[in-house]
């Protein structure tokens, strides 16, 4: 049976999924938090990482981790241009809270180091499986947040969604959007898989529920 730990590191989760002495990390943290995320996988072998998208916030340890740990990085494609500039996918909120938000968030990436490079082996879509790393995950594709935004259905029970929806002061579909109606159909999506458990990339788990109007 699949374990997922919830790493936090300040407003950012990064999900250890393991299974006896193996696991696959999801998500890095920022750079300050990377020894904190490196320590929680010594335990285990950790055969993939997988980023759910490129923001700085998710990504910003992976080519750390990925040679502490000796595991190849994973994600979508179409956020390969995040890697290299945080700003080349433009975001927008609606609410005051989200406007708070993104105000707060590209602050952050203009003041970052940015993402030390790295070049993903392993480039992930809708659909795909995870078995071949011993793990009954699947990927689902959320775009809307970003363009190559992913979650994982894990064992048919739970779902890591990244920032598809977010659980920073209530849950909700994402507070900040590079395209606000393809975030929506993602969210429909969610609320498609019926009985799961919610993993954010910000704030605490909960059920699956209605996500948009």
């Amino acid at each position: 049976m699949e374990q997922i730990q919830r790493i936090i590191c300040g407003n950012v989760n990064c999900y250890l999924i393991s299974n006896g002495n193996y696991a696959i990390l999801v998500d890095t943290g920022r750079e300050k938090h990377r020894q904190k995320v490196l320590d929680a996988c010594r335990p285990y072998q950790v055969r993939l990482l997988v980023l759910t998208h490129g923001h700085m916030d998710h990504a910003q340890n992976a080519a750390f981790l990925s040679r502490e740990l000796n595991c190849p990085v994973a994600m979508h494609r179409a956020d390969l241009d995040l890697l290299k500039d945080n700003m080349s996918q433009a975001l927008s909120a609606d609410t005051i809270l989200g406007r708070i938000v993104l105000s707060a968030s590209i602050k952050s990436f203009q003041l970052s180091n940015g993402i030390p490079a790295f070049t993903p082996a392993v480039f992930l879509s809708e659909g795909d499986s995870l078995e071949r790393y011993g793990f009954p995950v699947n990927v689902v594709g959320l775009p809307g947040h970003t363009n190559g935004s992913i979650g994982l259905d894990i064992s048919e029970t739970d779902l890591i969604v990244g920032d598809a929806l977010m659980n920073m002061v209530y849950p909700t579909v994402s507070m900040l959007y590079h395209d606000r109606g393809t975030m929506l159909e993602s969210a429909r999506k969610i609320e498609a898989f019926g009985d799961r458990n919610i993993h954010f990339g910000h704030g605490k788990s909960v059920k699956n529920r209605k996500w948009a109007s």
